[in-house]
């Protein structure tokens, strides 16, 4: 989940999904709550732990949260010098979630499929539109925390996508990262607990009350994200962050040869389609594991 969290159009939701622990997930989250306090408070800590499912809850988010800070740089210097193999790869791990995600839906009605259509939509119109420009007010990171903090548990929205339409993607999620830097993390990150535990009561119930709809709804978020992973894009504009870096604000998805006439360059076709495929069976691994997973304990 960490390593999808920090590529802008994979969603740690959908991971979640894929392995089956998407639910326990929203619930732990959610059972933060007086009832969870009282119990901290009066001292009874195995009643809290077992009621939060708070193990749990820590082995996901420290997996998590190592996964981010150890990938911060590796992926700083993959999209810097191989942006079409790294999008490739997450291309083919997307559209197998499609596969995947969507094969969980029970049954598929005229409301299923118009949720799906409709996340699809939602998805591609956020893809094209304009990111905003980068800001460090200590307001706007705490917003910023709490809006992609949903996003990250959401399946088929990426939180770093998020990040990039309000300008903040690099600021955040490369330089403060990579950085340490704990007066630009901190507001994000009470934002993003703000924002979880808010949000994981309402994503609760609409799960268990329309679980095929939202399902669809969420598989059509996966889909239309696909539209991000594009690995051929072409740089339209540009703008220059505070620190004088020169960084894209606009891109284009194109056509593999189109890509080649404009660079001149070898458009890596050949190592993007395996890749691409790379991914896809990444997913399909991580499908299987999650089954054998799930069956050897029932």
């Amino acid at each position: 989940m960490g390593a999808a969290n920090v590529i802008p159009g994979v969603s740690g939701g959908t991971i979640a999904l894929i392995t089956g622990i998407f639910q326990r997930i929203i619930n732990s989250i959610k059972s933060f709550n007086i009832t969870a306090f009282s119990l901290l408070f009066k001292g009874e800590f195995k009643e809290f732990i077992k009621y939060t499912d708070l193990y749990f809850l820590i082995s996901v988010f420290f997996g998590a949260v190592v996964s981010i800070f150890s990938l911060a740089k590796i992926l700083s210097f993959l999209f810097s010098n191989y942006p079409i193999h790294v999008w490739a790869y997450f291309f083919g791990l997307i559209l197998a979630s499609v596969y995947f995600v969507g094969k969980t839906i029970n049954k598929w009605s005229f409301s299923t499929i118009v949720f799906f259509i409709l996340g699809t939509a939602i998805a591609i119109l956020i893809s094209v539109l304009n990111p905003a420009k980068e800001n460090d007010s200590v307001m706007y990171l705490f917003v910023c925390g709490i809006i992609a903090a949903c996003s990250m548990i959401l399946p088929g929205l990426s939180g770093s996508f998020i990040l990039i339409l309000l300008g903040n993607y690099h600021l955040v999620m490369i330089d403060s990262v990579t950085n340490f830097d704990m007066v630009i993390l901190l507001p994000v990150v009470l934002g993003a607990g703000f924002g979880l535990l808010a949000f994981s009561h309402l994503l609760s119930w609409i799960y268990k009350k329309f679980r095929n709809q939202t399902i669809a709804l969420l598989t059509g978020f996966i889909l239309g994200s696909l539209s991000i992973l594009w690995p051929w894009k072409n740089v339209i504009s540009t703008y220059i962050d505070k620190h004088g870096i020169v960084k894209p604000l606009l891109q284009k998805n194109i056509l593999p040869n189109h890509y080649f006439d404009i660079t001149n360059n070898e458009p890596h076709i050949i190592a993007a389609v395996i890749l691409l495929i790379v991914g896809f069976l990444t997913i399909v691994v991580i499908e299987k594991f999650a089954q054998t997973k799930t069956e050897d304990e029932n």
